[in-house]
């Protein structure tokens, strides 16, 4: 065996040896950090984090025909101080940091009593953030005391590890979730009732701030691609684990709340996933291969001397047999790539040739990207 073989195995061995040590699909039983220290150093692909929100309640809060109101009054959300939470989230935030990935991101969730301070920390350690993103709920609860407006969003913070990470992004996925139009960074979804809601024997929830799976569908699948390690370190009752498994991803739970902990296994334990692995996975145009224009001409789908136009007919263009466009208007003769020539014509800096271009056959209009799709295909039934 050769040298560059030996070292391409040792290398194999010792990714092998890391992806083994990870606890996949476990949860894991105790406090954040603590339990945090235990998992290796930059292991994570991503990480979703719903902390305690630090409510800071007082008192009992009542509807108008005074029943009570189940808000979140549970241990682990209260905090003596300002202090005592911001040296909490520090210590979890510090060793999200070092199990990222370098290329790894993170989502934080809150509310207005807690988001802005965890977000400074954020960036104080480092993290670069990408996003904030809110999540709109259709159904949020009343302000009963008519005193506020009515709280009807969250807030999301999308950070890389660093300002230099290549974090993954899957733009295309994205955009298909929302009918074909770029995602924007108000998110509308219900919050988490009927069904998908956890109930304890007594009819109770089985936790106060259970989230919606909708949310985590989007924030996984927007972020990770398949097999991918999510770690979820305020793990409550298992929704990023569930959904998770529901995309080929793996996840690793993090709860110190044993019922919590129960309730979390047996959900997650009843899904059951497909056998096709192709329908989780997120194809990214942008990874897609490239293909020259001139590969269309060569392969005669569209010959020399073609006639290409926009979707309005507004400007023309013939083909080459070099893949370069030939065309004239009012500015002057043009000649260059689907690209170039595209921009030219309409006096901006650039132009996407591949959506801008058309073709006619056989009577029907066609955007010249579907030769360049079937280009693909074939490579890829190859």
């Amino acid at each position: 065996m050769n040298h560059d073989s030996s070292m391409k195995t040792v290398e194999k061995d010792i990714v092998q040896s890391k992806k083994s040590s990870l606890p996949r699909n476990e949860i894991l039983s105790g406090s954040c950090a603590e339990v945090m220290k235990k998992i290796p150093a930059r292991s994570i692909d991503l990480i979703f984090a719903d902390p305690p929100y630090n409510l800071q309640l007082q008192g009992e809060l009542h509807r108008p025909d005074n029943s009570k109101v189940n808000g979140v009054d549970d241990a682990w959300d209260k905090f003596s101080n300002f202090a005592e939470y911001d040296k909490f989230s520090k210590e979890w935030l510090l060793e999200a940091k070092r199990l990222l990935k370098d290329d790894g991101a993170i989502w934080v969730i809150g509310s207005y009593h807690n988001i802005f301070r965890i977000g400074s920390m954020m960036q104080d350690l480092g993290f670069w953030i990408l996003n904030d993103v809110i999540w709109r709920k259709t159904n949020p609860m009343p302000n009963f005391r008519g005193r506020r407006f009515t709280n009807a969003h969250e807030t999301m913070i999308w950070a890389s590890k660093s300002e230099s990470s290549k974090y993954r992004f899957n733009y295309d996925a994205m955009k298909a979730l929302n009918e074909d139009l770029q995602m924007r960074s108000d998110w509308t979804i219900p919050l988490c009732t009927g069904g998908e809601r956890l109930k304890k024997n007594d009819g109770q929830k089985a936790h106060p701030t259970q989230k919606p799976e909708a949310l985590l569908h989007r924030v996984i699948l927007s972020s990770t691609e398949i097999g991918d390690v999510v770690l979820d370190p305020f793990f409550g009752t298992g929704t990023t684990g569930a959904v998770a498994k529901k995309l080929g991803r793996d996840f690793i739970g993090i709860e110190r709340d044993k019922e919590y902990i129960a309730f979390a296994r047996e959900r997650i334990k009843a899904i059951k996933t497909g056998d096709d692995e192709s329908l989780l996975k997120s194809i990214e145009k942008r990874a897609e291969p490239r293909i020259p224009f001139g590969q269309v001409v060569e392969q005669g789908m569209l010959p020399p001397g073609s006639v290409l136009f926009d979707h309005s007919r507004r400007f023309t263009a013939r083909v080459r047999a070099d893949g370069n466009l030939v065309a004239r208007n009012h500015t002057g003769d043009h000649k260059g790539s689907i690209h170039k020539v595209g921009a030219a014509l309409q006096g901006l800096p650039s132009c996407n040739g591949w959506t801008f271009w058309h073709f006619e056959n056989k009577g029907k209009v066609w955007p010249i990207d579907v030769l360049r799709q079937e280009i693909r295909s074939q490579i890829h039934e190859g």
